[in-house]
């Protein structure tokens, strides 16, 4: 199960045990965010980390080429996600 962010993954990670269905043993759950959820989350989630970092600090950069006049056309970026493995995939 691939969950939009870790909240509703850890919240997957309920349900299941709800239903008696063991992660991962039964269905192996994956997050996106790599938030403090992953990690208080029993078991602790796998996820999806985005360099959030980096892309505000390339916003920044973008936004103030365009507040110059530097740059006017669109600009797009791809940053690279890097997978967490942790105990629930």
């Amino acid at each position: 199960m691939f969950a939009g962010n870790d909240l509703m993954a850890q919240g997957v990670c309920q349900v299941l045990a709800e239903h008696g269905r063991r992660v991962p043993e039964d269905v192996a759950v994956v997050g996106f965010d790599d938030s403090s959820a992953a990690v208080g989350c029993r078991p602790p989630l796998t996820t999806v980390r985005q360099p959030v970092e980096d892309m505000a600090s390339a916003m920044a950069g973008l936004l103030d080429d365009h507040i110059r006049g530097a740059r006017t056309a669109p600009t797009s970026l791809v940053f690279a996600p890097e997978l967490i493995v942790r105990a629930s995939a």
